[in-house]
């Protein structure tokens, strides 16, 4: 049973809509946020919106005005290709990656344009300051004191599957449309998961297509999208996608830039969590289930419960990792780790 031609949308609830002020109103926000939300025209002043307003071309030609001579990835769909960053039916991916200049693969996209040839070039998640030269100053935004990542993302029509990302995201549409199908991050169940050490683009991403989704292979996908919030941004708008919801992204017209940011509010030397759980499944998932379930116990008792009874009885001195971590003690955990996996 599938469906086809994006129609599941219409029935999704939509991500709600905020209102907005410059300066300290986007912080305020930001900082009260726990679920998505939607800014009209956040950064519809930008001078990119405006270059994209113009056209594809002089989009294309204010960005290569501000890229620096260095190589950029991008992923290229072979002739028929319908957009959609994926695997094939080996799960290998359906799409070639490599690497060019800026001007060159822009020189692809409008000689693809004037032959009125529909083809699949993305280039995904390219750090603006070491790829750009003042586009992200050019195009401010102000997020209080956090420090971002800052990335863009530009490409042809394409649909990346719903995966999720550990940091808090901003993602602002620059010029195109842009559809994010947004799930609650307890929906990973309901959305039929891939490999974990084999994904188009690092992040784990469900396999159920959207366009069509079969229910009679996935059926608990039905709960997922009963859960599902669903926006389409334009140009200048901007969508706030809390840390680890699971996010679908649809770019909807022939040439499409989006521009997010990431950060994260606990501090940088901390560890992530994604290589603690492949680091789990390389010690304790195929133990045997007794043992297995002794370290569950561990776990709760040292990670995830961590009351004030684990560490009463041991000298504020002697406490080691089990104190409150810093930096100088996260470096000294991360040094002993590195050499025990270098074993």
């Amino acid at each position: 049973m599938a469906e086809r031609g994006g129609s599941i949308h219409d029935r999704l609830a939509r991500v709600p809509e905020r209102e907005w002020k410059k300066g300290a109103g986007l912080d305020a926000l930001l900082k009260e946020a726990r679920e998505p939300f939607v800014l009209r025209g956040l950064v519809a002043d930008w001078p990119l919106v405006a270059a994209g307003w113009e056209s594809a071309r002089a989009a294309r030609r204010y960005l290569l005005d501000h890229a620096r001579d260095r190589p950029f990835s991008v992923s290229i769909g072979p002739p028929g290709h319908d957009g959609r960053l994926f695997y094939d039916a080996d799960m290998a991916m359906n799409f070639r990656s490599g690497t060019g200049k800026l001007a060159d693969i822009f020189a692809g996209i409008d000689s693809a344009e004037d032959q009125g040839e529909a083809r699949t070039v993305y280039l995904g998640s390219i750090d603006i300051p070491s790829h750009f030269d003042g586009l992200d100053t050019a195009n401010p935004i102000d997020l209080g004191a956090r420090e971002p990542y800052k990335s863009i993302w530009i490409g042809t029509r394409t649909r990346i599957a719903a995966h999720n990302d550990f940091p808090d995201n901003l993602a602002c549409c620059a010029m195109g449309r842009r559809r994010f199908t947004l799930f609650p991050p307890d929906q990973f169940a309901n959305l039929y998961l891939g490999p974990i050490d084999n994904t188009p683009a690092g992040r784990t991403v469900s396999l159920v297509d959207f366009d069509a989704p079969d229910l009679a292979a996935h059926p608990r996908f039905a709960e997922a999208m009963a859960q599902a919030r669903t926006v389409e941004l334009d140009p200048g708008d901007a969508v706030f996608i809390p840390s680890m919801w699971w996010h679908h992204v649809e770019g909807l017209e022939p040439f499409n830039i989006l521009v997010n940011y990431w950060w994260r509010d606990t501090p940088a030397w901390l560890g992530q969590p994604q290589v603690a759980l492949n680091h789990a499944i390389l010690a304790i998932r195929d133990l045997p289930p007794e043992e297995k379930a002794l370290w569950r116990d561990l776990f709760d008792h040292y990670v995830f419960e961590n009351d004030a009874a684990l560490t009463d009885h041991i000298p504020d001195h002697a406490r080691g990792i089990l104190a409150p971590l810093t930096a100088e003690s996260a470096g000294r955990l991360r040094a002993f780790l590195l050499r025990t996996l270098s074993r």
